[in-house]
Order: C-alpha cells, then structure tokens, then sequence
C-alpha cells in the first residue's frame, strides 16, 4: 500500500492511536527485508552473507532483557576485554578494549544507534530500553567508522515497529529505592508503514551516603523518549526516522580519601554539592535506496547536548575549591553510503563522511579559604621573605573566582572505500579510508582579586589577570585495512591488520593553572620579586594534543563445531602497536587541572575466546578475555615508566551466562526462565607506576521469570555476594581518592505485552 496524500497519513496515525486502547499484536522476525536489503541496519553492517574477520560479541534483546541489563557499563567483561566502569556519574563514560581506554576527551570506541553516530561520549551512558540488539566490535573500525574507533565500535538497533507491534509495560522497584518504568506502543497500521512511541524514567536514593552531610550522594532521576517512524514505498525506497530527548539529573561521585600511612579507606566526606545534569536531544534520518545491484543510503544526524557538572573538586571536607563545567553541544552528521548487491565474486562498498560540531564550554573554578591559602598565598609569602621580610600577602575575600570560557568548533570530512574479492574458500578484504579534521579554540580565562601586602599596604589594590587567545589544530590520517578470510563447512578463519586513530584536542581543564600561574607572576611582579620555575604560558599550545594511533593486527576464527549448530566457538589473537598515545598528566605541586598529553608508546597483546553451546532448555555463553598492555616508551618527569601495565585497564576479563526454560504446566505459566551469570574483571592498575591495583574479582547476578500471556514477573540480583571492589582510583592535590562499585541489588520487575 502507498501513501498518496497527507489526509492518508493522518488516518493512519489516528488509527495507530487508538490501538493503544486494543489489545492484541505480534512479533515478527528479526528483521525486516525490501528487496534484499534490511530497513532497519545501516548498509554497513547489514549484510548477513558476509563473513565477518573481526572479533564481536552479539547481545540480542532477550540476552539484555533476562538479564536486565540496563546500561552498556553493565556488559563489562561480558564481551571479552571489554570494560566500561562506573566512575561516578553518566558523564564519566570512559571505556576500555584490549587494554586501551581514556579517561577524559576523546574515546577509544565508537556507538552508534540506529547507524547514526554519538558524536561527544558524555551521551554514551543512557538507559537502554526496547533495544534490539547491541553488537561489541573489538579492533579498529577506522576504515568503515573514522574517528575514535581505534579500539572498536558499539553498534545499537533499536526496536523497530516494523518488528513488532503491540504495547509494552514495566514497572520495577530495587535496592536503594530504585524504581524505573518503561512504557511503549508499537504500530504497524498498513505492510509500508510503522511508528512508535517509548517513554521511560527511573529514580534512585542511591548507595552511598557522604558523612559530612548525612545525605547519600548519589542518587538521581532519569528520563528519556523516543519516537520512531519507518515508511518504505515502491521502486526499493524506505525511510527510517529516530528522535530521541533525555534528561537526566543526579549526584554521583562518591569518591573517599585513601590513608597511604595507615592503608586505610576513609568514608565520603565532602562538604560542597556535586551533581551532573544533562538535556540532550538526537535525531537520525536514514533514507534508502535499493536497486538489484547497488543500493545508496543517506543519514543525516543531529545532536544536541546540555550538560551541566558541579564539583567539590578537593573532595574533602575543608574548603579548597569547586570546579563547574557547562557545556552546550550541537552536532550535524551526514553520511551517504554506496553498496553493491549481486551474488558475484566482487563486492564493495564506498562512502562519504562529514560532521560539524559547535561547542561552547565554560569550566568556573570557586578558590574558596583553604584553596587560597594553599595553593595561593602560602607559595606567594614564601617568594615575598627575602624582598620583604615579615610582610604577608593579603586578599580583601575568602572566595575568588576563575573564569574559563571557550568556543570550540570543529568539522571533518572522510572518503573511504572497501572491496571484497572471493574465490572458492577464499575472500579477500581490502579497505582505505581518508579523514579530514579541523578544529579551532577561542579561549578567554580571567580573574580578577584586591591585594595588599601586610603591614606594608593599608589599602587593597585591583589585579585582574587575562589569559585570551585563539589556537586550532588539523590533521590528516590514512587508515588502511586488509584481511583474508578462509571459509569451510564449520565456518571460517581470518586474518587482518587495520590502522586506528583518536582525534586530537584542547586541554580545556589546563586552563585554571595556567592563569593561577600567570596570576602568581603577576603578584611577584608588582613587587619586583621573580619566581623561580613558575610556569608561564604565552600562548595555548601546550594545550593541545595531537591523534593517537595504532595498528591492530588480529588472527581469528568463528566456527559451528556441530552440524546442528548448537555449538559456536569464536576465537581471536591480537597484537596492538600505539604511537603518540594521549595519557592523562597532572602537572606538578598542589594543581587544579590535570591535561592530555601525547606521552607514550604502548603495546598490547593478547586473545578472546568465545563459546555459546544450546542444548534443549539450556543455553551457556562464556568469554574470555586477557590483555597484556605496556608501556614501551613513557617518561613523566624523573619517572620511567616503561614496561609498567597501562592503568585503568583490566588484564583479564571471564564471564559465564547460563539460561535454562524451566518446564512447567501451561495452565501454570508459558515461559519460567531462570538465568545466572558471572563476570569477573582484573588485574587492575590504577597508577602508571603500578603502586596500586585493584585484584582480580567476581560479580554474581540471576533472576528468575515467569511469564504468562501476556504478563509476567521477574526477581532478580546484581552482585549477590555484595562483592567490594574498587571501580576508579585518582589524585587531586596530591591526595589519593577511591570510589567502590555498587553493592548488592534486589529487585522485582512486573510488566505486560499486548
């Protein structure tokens, strides 16, 4: 059935309202062909036929639903070397893969939802709700996925309402007063033309309590909606529209002071607020375009993000400082795609890639009493004595504020291309892809304070100190890809190597120490005093940083073992080489900032093992994952750290999944599943010395569900041993700081399809 009018259109809409007052629906397959193409997956990544030479683990929704899965960081070590902590907050959405991650700017992975990219990683942690399917690639996806897919790429469907159509209802209560309801209508009023609506929102008190107000401190609510609408019409054409709003508004970051003395943790206890608040918005449309041998797609993408984060950033319960960060983001994405679609022994695939992205970012540091003592005054009285013995430097407040502002546009352009060429078991894969990046920086930090030098002064005088400017950065990277790939009756073999890269950038959260520095030599300087070895910065080039890249040589293997398929073995080694890797440096003394620094080169090495074996009621996954990742090149100072594991990343990642369908009489229930799974994550370092780690430990989680027509229940548990562990480890001031993962969870799920 076509739509011929406007008037059509609107009939079907209200006629998909008010199927929301009807009972009944239906699932469909997996997916949805036209013509040989899926409406639902991106053109890149839709063709079944293929054999894959990458390594990747597949969590379709039933794995994600039994085992309430609720956000990505949650699939830690369940894919294997893959590991996404919980660093206390949804802004905190650092991931690690084979050993490589970063704590703060640009990611060593990439997502993608609906084939739309993510385009800033602050948006990466979201409630997951009616999703598909989420398929982990490890390796780079440089080639077919551009910038910051060095390590791999997260690739999300969500439901789609040309799969199903019906209405779904959740409501659910936990641990921590966590209650999350999930609600969502799925139509599908003519065979051309589906739309949906979900809304979901959750609430927590949290898990920890900081003991300088009595009040937890990580508690939160979370809201999000998605509309959808999938339409296709003659001659090959469908469209696939998906807009997203999320707001979320939490605590978080329940970081405690480690005793290196006495090797003792101490509780939270700070006493400014800390809080992350995001609004953001996302649209993707995705056009297509299929004839019987090439078929085009076109998306086009929009973002935008509001974030707003609020810091005790001394973390301790004197009055030091508390850093902010306000950030307004807008993103556009475009992607055009070319396919070919016959049988042949030649295939390949081309496409074109541009972003822009207009960041405006603001990141305030309140010095408060202890901070201006500190990290002020104390340094500067010191350098006074000999020009002025007995004198003291003196502001006329107890609170100053440093204000850095920036403007951060940055666009890019890529044109890449892949080709396949298969001869009887064989099929080689060739791919170039070339990236095009700019991105400039208007920076203005400023403070301004009254002094006075004690007895010498009766009267407080203005110093306002200006750090402003301009700076940009470009680059051009090539990233080539080839792999040969043997095929056989139990499946198949491969070998590849591909080139990798992150995107370069600015240092933002440099810039208070910068003009604390400037700030101090500009004191002395009113008093003739110089300081020895203060820091100076004419301009913002020791701000930037240039890519990181790697190459990613990997031998694998994805094999059906038995003739009825009931047992799949995938099997990966890998070897990475990094140049000009992007670390996390604090600069020296009692700082504020910390910065981004092409410091290292780094190896790893290592392999994954994946087993899924079906028997009847019962299905098992297990992984494995090990990573030995090191230094080969890294100096900080008077510090050689080369041959030190890189920290924060895990060497071994073990998991364990086992699904058994229960029998029981129909009149009783239609599906009693029982599910329980392990995951086990460690060693890790925390530090690039490797003075502390975090041993290797397990996590312990199950439930039990019922179902019957078209309701159903769930009790289930996370960590069920209420295992301690550590999830981030940090310096502020010279002071070590730790958070601890989340303790046991108990809850109960109850919902309905109709």
């Amino acid at each position: 059935m076509h739509f011929e009018t406007n008037e059509n259109i609107v009939q079907y809409l209200l006629i998909s309202f008010l199927m929301l007052f009807m009972p009944g629906g239906e699932e469909y397959g997996d997916s949805v062909t036209l013509q040989g193409i899926d409406i639902v997956a991106s053109l890149k990544n839709d063709d079944e036929k293929s054999e894959k030479s990458f390594s990747s683990t597949i969590f379709d929704r039933t794995d994600i639903e039994n085992r309430h899965i609720s956000s990505v960081k949650e699939l830690s070590s369940f894919a294997p070397n893959f590991y996404q902590p919980d660093y206390g907050s949804r802004m905190t959405s650092s991931v690690y893969v084979r050993g490589f991650g970063s704590r703060i700017d640009q990611p060593v992975i990439g997502m993608n939802i609906d084939g739309a990219p993510v385009m800033n990683k602050n948006n990466y942690d979201f409630e997951l709700f009616d999703v598909s399917k989420i398929e982990i690639i490890r390796g780079a996806q440089s080639t077919l996925y551009g910038r910051n897919t060095a390590a791999g790429t997260i690739n999300i469907q969500t439901l789609s309402p040309l799969n199903f159509q019906g209405k779904r209802f959740t409501v659910e209560y936990g641990t921590a007063n966590t209650v999350r309801v999930k609600a969502s209508h799925y139509a599908a009023p003519t065979d051309c033309f589906g739309w949906s609506a979900s809304v979901h929102y959750n609430h927590t008190d949290g898990f920890y309590k900081n003991a300088y107000n009595g009040r937890n401190c990580d508690g939160g609510d979370n809201f999000s909606t998605r509309l959808r609408a999938q339409y296709k019409w003659g001659d090959g054409w469908s469209a696939d529209n998906s807009f997203t709003l999320g707001y979320t508004d939490e605590g978080g970051y329940a970081y405690r002071y480690y005793d290196k003395e006495n090797s003792k943790l101490w509780p939270v206890n700070y006493n400014d607020a800390c809080s992350y608040r995001r609004f953001n918005v996302t649209d993707a449309l995705t056009v297509k375009r299929v004839w019987q041998d090439v078929a085009l797609s076109s998306t086009a993408g929009y973002s935008y993000t509001d974030d707003r984060m609020r810091l005790d950033n001394d973390f301790l319960p004197e009055s030091y400082f508390t850093l902010g960060q306000y950030q307004r983001e807008h993103s556009i994405t475009q992607e055009f795609i070319a396919k070919s679609m016959n049988d042949g022994a030649f295939n390949w695939l081309g496409g074109l890639f541009a972003f822009y992205k207009h960041q405006q970012l603001s990141a305030p540091v309140l010095f408060k009493e202890q901070g201006i003592k500190s990290l002020i005054l104390d340094n500067a009285n010191s350098g006074l004595q000999n020009a002025f013995p007995g004198s003291e430097l003196q502001f006329d407040r107890d609170e100053f504020l440093i204000n850095d502002d920036f403007t951060i546009p940055t666009y890019g352009v890529a044109l890449y291309g892949q080709a396949e060429y298969s001869v009887e078991h064989w099929t080689v894969t060739a791919g170039l892809r070339v990236d095009y990046e700019s991105s400039s920086m208007d920076y203005n930090s400023h403070s301004h304070v009254n002094f006075r030098l004690h007895p010498n002064m009766s009267n407080y005088v203005p110093l306002t100190t200006v750090f402003e400017g301009s700076n940009s950065i470009d680059a051009t990277e090539v990233m080539p890809k080839l792999a040969v790939t043997y095929k056989h009756g139990k499946g198949n073999i491969y070998a590849s190597v591909a080139k990798g890269y992150k995107a370069g950038g600015f240092n933002t959260q440099l810039f208070s120490d910068i003009l604390q520095s400037r700030m101090r030599s500009d004191l002395m300087g009113k008093f003739g005093v110089h300081l020895e070895n203060a820091a100076v910065y004419d301009d913002a080039s020791a701000t930037t940083y240039r890519p990181e890249e790697s190459w990613n040589y990997e031998v694998g293997a994805n094999l059906s073992l038995l003739d009825d398929g009931s047992l799949k073995l995938s099997g990966t080694l890998f070897l990475i080489e990094c140049e000009n890797q992007q670390l996390t440096v604090f600069p020296q003394g009692m700082t504020t900032g910390r910065m981004m620094s092409n410091a290292g080169e780094s190896r790893s090495y290592g392999g994954e093992l994946g087993v899924n074996y079906t028997a009847g009621r019962f299905v098992l996954d297990c992984s494995y994952g090990y990573a030995h990742a090191t230094f080969r090149k890294y100096k900080s100072g008077a510090n050689n750290y080369a041959g030190n594991y890189l920290p924060l990343a895990p060497r071994q990642t073990v998991s364990a999944n086992l699904s058994y369908r229960i029998p029981v009489a129909e009149r009783y229930a239609k599906h009693l599943i029982f599910n329980a799974g392990w995951s086990g994550t460690g060693r890790i370092y925390w530090d690039e010395g490797n003075e502390f780690s975090q041993t290797f430990y397990g996590l312990a989680s199950a439930s039990l569900t019922w179902e019957k027509g078209h309701f159903g229940a769930s009790l289930w548990g996370k960590n069920l041993f209420d295992e301690e562990y550590k999830a981030f480890y940090f310096v502020s001031m010279q002071h070590p700081f730790f958070s601890l993962g989340k303790p046991r969870q108990i809850g109960v799920s109850l919902y309905f399809n109709l």
